[in-house]
């Protein structure tokens, strides 16, 4: 995946992990903090990917 899909990637899981933590589930509140976790890891892969041009 390139800089650009990964950091899409991540904003999309960051908003989506934000909806569930607004959730009366504990557990899905609990599976919205990963997301927006997994969302944070996955915009810095395409900084990452888009200071090396992608080629890691």
């Amino acid at each position: 995946m390139g800089e650009l899909t990964d950091k899409i990637k991540g904003t999309v899981k960051e908003a989506l992990g934000e909806a569930k933590q607004h959730s009366n589930d504990p557990e899905t509140r609990a599976e919205g903090t990963m997301d927006k976790l997994d969302g944070k890891i996955d915009k810095a892969k395409g900084s990452v990917k888009g200071a090396f041009g992608d080629k890691i």
